[in-house]
């Protein structure tokens, strides 16, 4: 199995909340259940590390986040200082290849919103603020948006509920709209209003799915992928 297809795997079971914070991921559990070397195994933990879906501790392992709702006061509040400039800057600035990617990645959004496919969603809204940071063709601000979004993707995970994907897609749609019709106001406004709404969704729920395993959880994860993509084991 390739570290693409295991990295698929450990972050839509993360983006799920199906793993339960504090949880480790050890590498020759991993590596047992996927069928691959460690050194595989150990390549895809620190990208999903790199990206903030685990926390990589020195010495101990990969374990998955526990996020603190203490600090999204300050990150948000980053986060439409920088995304509405981004926005901004957009407006006067985007091409129309551009403006045709924004357009399918929204459709592949509400894609996902309508197979009830939470994890591929919270990734994809992800992405979709990557993506506008990265048409700024500025590597400072994409290094910036980068460490702001990993660092609210699991507070979105586990604090804000399935229902209010629906919302999200919705906001992005009107950011969409915006940008591509280069109306600057509207664009900040748009972003403003859906990192502030994002922010006062967040609420503490419980976990999914106490006393299942580890290995239980990554081997269904597993067939799933499997049956989506039509492939045999």
């Amino acid at each position: 199995m390739d570290e693409l297809t295991i990295h698929e795997i450990l972050a839509r079971a993360l983006l799920a909340g199906r793993i339960p914070a504090g949880t480790k991921l050890g590498e020759h559990q991993l590596a047992e259940v996927f069928g691959v070397s460690r050194e595989r195994v150990r390549k895809v933990l620190h990208r999903l590390g790199h990206e903030r879906l685990l926390n990589l501790v020195k010495n101990r392992g990969a374990f998955a986040i526990e996020p603190d709702p203490r600090e999204a006061r300050m990150v948000y509040e980053a986060r439409r200082i920088l995304e509405g400039g981004i926005v901004a800057h957009l407006c006067d600035h985007l091409t129309d290849a551009q403006a045709v990617r924004l357009r399918e990645h929204m459709e592949a959004e509400e894609a996902a919103l309508r197979a009830g496919d939470r994890a591929t969603w919270i990734r994809l809204s992800g992405t979709f603020h990557l993506m506008l940071a990265e048409m700024t063709e500025n590597a400072i601000i994409v290094r910036q948006a980068q460490e702001l979004v990993g660092r609210t993707v699991m507070l979105v995970t586990f604090y804000e509920p399935d229902s209010a994907s629906a919302c999200g897609c919705d906001e992005h749609r009107s950011i969409c709209r915006a940008v591509t019709a280069r109306e600057r106001s509207k664009a900040i406004k748009a972003m403003s209003s859906h990192l502030s709404l994002v922010e006062t969704r967040l609420r503490p729920r419980p976990f999914s799915g106490p006393g299942v395993s580890l290995d239980v959880v990554l081997v269904e994860e597993l067939e799933a992928h499997y049956a989506r993509s039509g492939n045999a084991p």
